[in-house]
C-alpha cells in the first residue's frame, strides 16, 4: 500500500480551496513548458499537485496545449492518479448543463497535437479499451455528489479539435453515434496518462447543449461562462470530498500502475538513447538499463 498523490488537470481558478496549503513552482521537464508552474499543496492529509490546463489567465486554447508536456510534470511531481476537470457540451438531453458525467469511453476527432511520448526510437502500444480508471472514477462520482452536483456514472466524450464549436451536422452527428458529451480537452490527454501509467478519470461538467437542440439557443461563450461559473464551486468541492475519501483509504496498487510493462516493442539494443533520456519520468521505469 503506498500514499496517494493526486494530480489535478482543470480550470485555473480550482486550486483556490478553502484549507488548502501549498505553493506555486516550476517544473521542467523534456517535451517543452507545461500550461503553467503547478500548485503543489496539501488538502485533508492529501498531497494535491494541481495543473493550470490553459494557464492562469486561459492563456491557451485546446490545440495550444502541450499535452506531453502537462503530464510529464505531473509524473515527475510523483502524482500517482490523475482527475480531470473540463467544461464540456452535452449531446443527449438527459444530460443538462451543471450535471457532471464521469467518462468511460472517448472518441478522439483531433488532428493538430502529439498523441505520443513514443515514436521514432522506440516504439510502444499502449491498450485504450478502458481509458479511465474505474476506482478513480467512482471515488470522484461519489464525491460530486457529496458536492451537490447531479451526476452520471459512464458515458462517451467526443474530443473535437475546436476551437471553433460544432456544426449542426456534426453535432446531429456525434448524437447519432451515441455520445454523451463534446469537448476539446481530453485527448490525447487520457492517451499520454496511459502512457504515463497514470490511472485517469475524467470529470465532464456540462455547460450546455452544444447546438444539435435546435428549440434551443445554440452555444455561445456567453452562456457556457455563465454555467462554467457555477460548476466551479461544486468542482472545488468535490475535491475537498475526494480528497478526504483518499485520506481515509490508504492507495493499492492499480493494473494501470505497470501497463508498460508489456507495451515496448523495440528491443532494448534498438533503443534510441535520446528518447530514453526524455522518457526518464515516463517510462523510465521500464527503461532502465536502455544503452
Amino acid at each position: 500500500m503506498t500514499t496517494w498523490t493526486l494530480g489535478v488537470i482543470g480550470g485555473s481558478g480550482l486550486y483556490d480551496i478553502p484549507g488548502i496549503e501549498g505553493a506555486w513552482r516550476t517544473v521542467e521537464g523534456p517535451w517543452g513548458p507545461a500550461s503553467d508552474q503547478v500548485f503543489d499543496g496539501v488538502l485533508n492529509g492529501v498531497r494535491v499537485v494541481f495543473l493550470p490546463r490553459h494557464g492562469r489567465g486561459h492563456r491557451l486554447s485546446p490545440s495550444h496545449v502541450n499535452y506531453r508536456a502537462n503530464i510529464d510534470a505531473l509524473k515527475r511531481c510523483g502524482v500517482t492518479d490523475v482527475v480531470s476537470l473540463s467544461a464540456c457540451g452535452s449531446l443527449q438531453e438527459r444530460h443538462a448543463p451543471g450535471d457532471f458525467v464521469l467518462v468511460h469511453q472517448f472518441i478522439d476527432r483531433t488532428f493538430a497535437r502529439e498523441k505520443s511520448f513514443f515514436g521514432e526510437g522506440i516504439v510502444a502500444h499502449v491498450s485504450m479499451a478502458h481509458p479511465t480508471c474505474p476506482r478513480l472514477s467512482a471515488l470522484a462520482a461519489d464525491a460530486a455528489r457529496k458536492a451537490g452536483a447531479p451526476v452520471a456514472e459512464g458515458g462517451t466524450y467526443l474530443a473535437m479539435e475546436g476551437p471553433q464549436f460544432s456544426s449542426l451536422a456534426e453535432s446531429k452527428l456525434y448524437r447519432s453515434w451515441g455520445c454523451d458529451v463534446i469537448g476539446m480537452t481530453n485527448m490525447p490527454e487520457a492517451k499520454l496518462a496511459r502512457e504515463a501509467e497514470l490511472p485517469y478519470a475524467s470529470v465532464a461538467m456540462v455547460t450546455d447543449y452544444d447546438c444539435w437542440r435546435e428549440e434551443t439557443e445554440a452555444v455561445s461563450v456567453t452562456n457556457v461562462l455563465e454555467v462554467l461559473h457555477a460548476n466551479a464551486g461544486k468542482a472545488k468541492a468535490l475535491l475537498a470530498h475526494l480528497t478526504a475519501a483518499l485520506a481515509a483509504a490508504p492507495r493499492t496498487p492499480s493494473p494501470i500502475d505497470t501497463c508498460l510493462d508489456y507495451a515496448l516493442i523495440t528491443a532494448p539494443e534498438a533503443r534510441s538513447g535520446v528518447l530514453a533520456a526524455k522518457l526518464d519520468a515516463v517510462a523510465g521505469r521500464v527503461l532502465k538499463g536502455t544503452p
